[in-house]
């Protein structure tokens, strides 16, 4: 069997991380299983100029949130990784209270009852103690709670920049790491 994720896109602001993270699937020969919540296409049209059908074909495979019978619902598929890319609160908390009213968030349970690796790039700040509490429920079953922090120590000059390493980190945490991405390396000190 060739390498597989799932990679689910909810309704936060960042959707560029999702579609990088299926960029790099694909650089990387994962195949990916896709599926996208109502809310997520919401902000596709608001953050992209990619249409529902260009987004869905960058992915190998593509399933409706509603699609709840789809292989990815089941633990006897064999997926290595999951990745929510980005992920709000409302998936978030889905997630961590095992509330699965969509196949985003069944194929999330999914993943975490099969004690394979779950990364979520949490969207939203401030934080309240409800959303705190939530992340430690999910990392408690064993998810990975990764909101997306640029790494600036890298000196990035766009904002495609920083959005790369953090897809780039989040396959590293799912086992797909790139061997592209800018590490963090001790800067040699120079007499002054």
């Amino acid at each position: 069997m060739s390498s597989r994720i799932v990679v689910g896109i909810s309704g936060a602001t960042g959707i560029a991380y999702g579609v990088r993270v299926l960029e790099l699937a694909r650089k990387l020969g994962v195949e990916s299983h896709l599926v996208v919540t109502p809310a997520g296409q919401q902000t596709r049209s608001y953050e992209t100029r990619l249409s529902a059908r260009d987004l869905a074909a960058m992915a190998d495979f593509s399933y409706r949130p509603a699609d709840v019978g789809a292989p990815i619902a089941s633990g006897s598929f064999p997926v290595d990784a999951m990745v929510v890319a980005p992920c709000s609160i409302r998936t978030l908390s889905a997630i961590a209270y095992c509330h699965d009213d969509n196949l985003l968030t069944r194929a999330a349970d999914v993943t975490l009852k099969e004690r394979r690796p779950l990364v979520l790039l949490v969207r939203e700040t401030p934080l309240t103690m409800s959303h705190l509490r939530a992340m430690v429920a999910v990392t408690e079953s064993g998810g990975v709670v990764m909101p997306p922090v640029p790494a600036f120590y890298l000196d990035p000059q766009t904002v495609g920049d920083i959005v790369d390493h953090t897809a780039a980190r989040a396959m590293d945490l799912l086992g797909f790491p790139d061997p592209d991405l800018a590490r963090w390396k001790e800067k040699s000190e120079t007499p002054a």
